[in-house]
């Protein structure tokens, strides 16, 4: 029955292509029309209009493409109407895309009748002995069998068989090709991706020259606020207790003890400067520790599952480290959950961690800087955060790095 459930599905997503595709040739047919007007100086609205349709519908295509994904291929659009219209005429992915319309037209129509037509060849051949015997000669031949008896009926049968084989397999290797042709057409072209490669370097190289600044300022302001002052005031107290030494030697003791004191604290502060640059029990224990680490000290109970069979590059180890450390914050101040899972894996050239909850959801990176914080501190290692939040939970942040095999 799942062999059959598959075979239905495929030949529903071969209908749904060719409803795309139909829908498709109007909007390229529109676009065409309001192209043309806009030439006589009207109809540029519209235009816009039939444009921006056409790129909702195709944005559909992508989608409905497995992995991997298809990403955009457009520039980006914006401004008034006469900035939109120049920006989209001048893209190459304009053009691609009413190519791709008009060839998936020619195609996908013709592979659902195509599908259809030998499922329905296949019924027949298996229905053939039943044919003969209720009317007989109502079917002269089936695929070049003459059924003129029974038994030749009955090898109508094996034939229908065959037939229902490639019947099966046909829709998935016709969705294969449609599958190709959105790839061919619609996905970027090997200079506009390396023109947005090149945009996305250049974008987190300066995230990352903004982040290490504003790092340095923070322990710049953590030492001068923290450990510094402490310096400075057991400084003060004993030059103090020296000048009082000889005279009264009680108050002399008293502020050396205030000074050791100082020191005890300015060294635990400097203990936490270290720890926010590159935690300890990164270098002794490696992340697995880390996180280990990390799960006994939440403020949620954390089920902690980690398979990683070595060591990863020390600045991978620490983001991920980070990383983990501000989800488990933000579940435990937000979410209102009650347990936290976090998973690390590591697959060939990829590290994965994922980190759940079971609390309302409704994050959004746009509202708060901490998952924005992330994927800006994971562009850096190229990085991809997913994120999961729908009303009611519950959250999942998927963060998958690549790392060296």
């Amino acid at each position: 029955m799942s062999g059959v459930r598959r075979a239905w599905g495929e030949l529903n997503q071969l209908a749904v292509t060719a409803g795309l595709a139909c829908a498709g040739i109007g909007f390229a047919l529109a676009t065409l029309l309001t192209a043309g007007l806009s030439l006589l100086g009207v109809g540029l609205p519209l235009l816009d209009r039939t444009l921006t349709g056409t790129r909702a519908l195709l944005e559909r295509q992508r989608h409905r493409v497995p992995d991997p994904p298809i990403r955009s291929a457009y520039r980006p659009v914006s401004g008034g109407l006469t900035a939109r219209l120049r920006t989209m005429a001048g893209d190459p992915a304009t053009y691609r895309d009413l190519a791709f319309l008009f060839a998936h037209f020619a195609y996908a129509p013709v592979a659902v009748v195509l599908a259809v037509g030998i499922w329905l060849g296949a019924a027949q051949g298996l229905a053939m002995p039943a044919i003969h015997t209720v009317a007989p000669g109502a079917v002269d031949n089936y695929l070049g069998l003459p059924i003129d008896s029974l038994g030749n009926a009955g090898l109508a049968v094996v034939l229908g068989l065959l037939v229902g084989v490639g019947a099966y397999w046909l829709p998935r290797g016709l969705l294969h090709l449609d599958e190709a042709l959105t790839r061919a057409l619609l996905a970027p072209t090997a200079r506009a991706a390396l023109a947005e490669r090149v945009v996305e370097l250049a974008d987190t190289r300066a995230q990352s020259v903004d982040a290490q600044a504003a790092e340095l300022r923070r322990i710049e302001r953590d030492l001068h606020d923290g450990a510094q002052a402490r310096l400075v005031a057991m400084a003060m107290n004993l030059g103090l207790a020296e000048e009082l030494l000889a005279r009264d030697p009680e108050a002399a003791r008293g502020l050396v003890t205030e000074a050791r004191t100082s020191a005890g604290t300015a060294l635990s502060e400097l203990r936490d400067v270290v720890r926010g640059i590159h935690p300890p029990v990164l270098a002794d224990r490696g992340l697995a520790g880390g996180l280990a680490a990390l799960a006994l000290g939440a403020a949620l109970p954390v089920d902690l599952d980690v398979n990683l069979p070595d060591r990863l590059a020390p600045p991978l180890e620490s983001a991920l480290y980070f990383t983990a450390a501000e989800l488990l914050t933000n579940a435990a101040r937000h979410s209102g959950a009650a347990r936290v899972a976090m998973r690390l894996r590591r697959v060939g050239t990829t590290v994965r961690l994922t980190v759940s909850d079971d609390g309302r959801g409704g994050a959004d990176p746009e509202r708060g800087t901490g998952l924005a914080g992330i994927r800006q501190r994971l562009a850096v290692f190229d990085g991809r955060v997913r994120i999961s939040s729908p009303a009611g939970g519950p959250t999942v942040v998927d963060v998958e790095l690549p790392c060296e095999s």
